[in-house]
C-alpha cells in the first residue's frame, strides 16, 4: 500500500491546470497540423490543371469553382498559402513558444483572425461563387476548433493566473 503525500490545495490546482494547458496546447498543435495538410492539398489543387473529382457533387459541391475563382487569392498570393502560413504561425505558438506567458492570448488572437478570413470566404462562396469547396469548409471547422480550444486556454491560464495573486 502505498501512502498518499498530501499537498496542499492550491499546489494541486496549479499543477493541474498547468497540465491541462500543456494538454490543450498539444490539441492546438495536432488541429494546426491538420489545417496546414488540408490547406496544402487546397493549394495543391489551386495550381492544378485538371478537374478534382473527390470533391465535386455536381454545382453545389465543386471545390474546382472556389479553388480557381478570382476570390481564391489575395494580392496574388493563394488564399490555401495563406492558411497554411496561419496554421504554421498557430502551430509554432502552441510548441515553441507554449512557455511564454502570453502565448494562450496570441494563440486566440491568430485562431480569431483566422476564423474571421474563412468566415469572409464562406460568404463568398454562398453569396457570390454559389459553391462549396469541402477543403474549405474542412478549414473553417478546423479553425472554429483552433478559437474554442485557444478560448478555453485563455480562461484556463488567466483563472490559474488570478489564483496564484490571490494566495
Amino acid at each position: 500500500m502505498q501512502a498518499s503525500v498530501s499537498r496542499p490545495r492550491g499546489e494541486d490546482d496549479a499543477s493541474g491546470a498547468q497540465l491541462t494547458a500543456r494538454r490543450l496546447m498539444l490539441i492546438i498543435a495536432v488541429v494546426a497540423l491538420a489545417g496546414v495538410a488540408v490547406s496544402s492539398v487546397s493549394l495543391y489543387h489551386h495550381f492544378g490543371t485538371s478537374r478534382t473529382s473527390f470533391c465535386t457533387f455536381g454545382q453545389s459541391f465543386n471545390c474546382d469553382i472556389v479553388n480557381r475563382s478570382s476570390y481564391s487569392t489575395v494580392f496574388g498570393v493563394p488564399v490555401a498559402l495563406i492558411g497554411i502560413l496561419g496554421y504554421l504561425l498557430i502551430l509554432a505558438l502552441a510548441t515553441v513558444y507554449r512557455e511564454k506567458a502570453e502565448t494562450p492570448v496570441m494563440l486566440l488572437i491568430a485562431s480569431a483572425a483566422g476564423l474571421g478570413f474563412a468566415l469572409y470566404l464562406t460568404y463568398i462562396e454562398k453569396f457570390v461563387l454559389q459553391a462549396w469547396c469541402i477543403l474549405c469548409l474542412s478549414s473553417l471547422l478546423l479553425i472554429f476548433i483552433e478559437v474554442v480550444l485557444g478560448g478555453v486556454l485563455t480562461a484556463t491560464t488567466l483563472r490559474r493566473s488570478w489564483s496564484n495573486e490571490q494566495r
